[in-house]
C-alpha cells in the first residue's frame, strides 16, 4: 500500500469565526463577532445559556476568559496572528500604530498589560510568530528568502537570517536543507 501525503494551508481565524458563529447560532442568541477573541451579545446571557456556551466552544478547544487582563492579552496575541498572516495587505506601518488603532489603547498600555501577563515582550512574540510563519513559508518552498524576508516586513535577507537562527537555532538555508533531506527520504521509503 503506498501512503500519500497532501500538505494544507489554512486561516486559524477564518476556521475559528465559522465554528464561533456555528456554536452561538445553535444557542439561538443575537450576537456580534468582534475579531476572533470578543463576541458582544445583545443582552446579558443567563447562567445556563453560558454554561452551555462553555460547553459547545469547550469541544473545540475555544475557552469563554473571565479575566480582561488575560482577554486583553489573548486580543493582542490574536491580533499579531492576523497581522503576520494576512498575506493581502502589505505591512505598510509598523505593528504598534496597527495594534494601538486595532484595540483602541496606547501601545504603552498594551505592552505593559502583555509583559506583566506573560513575562515577555510583545516584540518578543511578534518575533516568533513571525519565524513560525517564516517556517511554514519555506516548508511551502515556492517563495524565496526575500520575498519571505519582504512579506514578513523584514529590512533584508540578512536580518530575517539573524532573528531566525537567534530564535531556531538554525539558518533559513539550513532549515530548508533537512526539510528537503526529510521530504526525499520519505520519498525513498516509498
Amino acid at each position: 500500500m503506498q501512503l500519500m501525503r497532501i500538505y494544507l494551508k489554512f486561516d486559524f481565524n477564518l476556521i475559528c469565526k465559522a465554528v464561533l458563529q456555528e456554536q452561538l447560532d445553535a444557542l439561538g442568541m443575537n450576537y456580534t463577532i468582534h475579531g476572533v477573541g470578543e463576541i458582544e451579545f445583545d443582552r446579558r446571557p443567563t447562567d445556563e445559556e453560558d454554561q452551555e456556551m462553555a460547553s459547545l466552544l469547550g469541544n473545540y478547544g475555544i475557552e469563554i476568559m473571565d479575566d480582561q487582563q488575560m482577554a486583553l492579552v489573548q486580543r493582542i496575541k490574536d491580533s499579531v496572528s492576523e497581522w503576520i498572516n494576512d498575506e493581502e495587505n502589505p505591512k505598510l506601518y509598523n505593528f504598534s500604530t496597527y495594534l494601538s488603532e486595532k484595540l483602541d489603547y496606547s501601545y504603552t498600555y498594551l505592552s505593559s498589560v502583555f509583559s506583566e501577563a506573560t513575562y515577555s515582550s510583545i516584540e518578543n512574540f511578534v518575533i516568533l510568530k513571525k519565524i513560525d510563519f517564516a517556517k511554514s513559508l519555506i516548508l511551502q518552498n515556492n517563495l524565496t528568502l526575500t520575498e519571505i524576508a519582504y512579506k514578513l516586513n523584514y529590512s533584508s535577507v540578512s536580518h530575517l537570517s539573524a532573528q531566525f537562527k537567534k530564535t531556531t537555532g538554525l539558518t533559513p538555508s539550513t532549515f530548508q536543507k533537512i526539510i528537503l533531506k526529510r521530504k526525499e527520504r520519505a520519498l525513498n521509503q516509498k
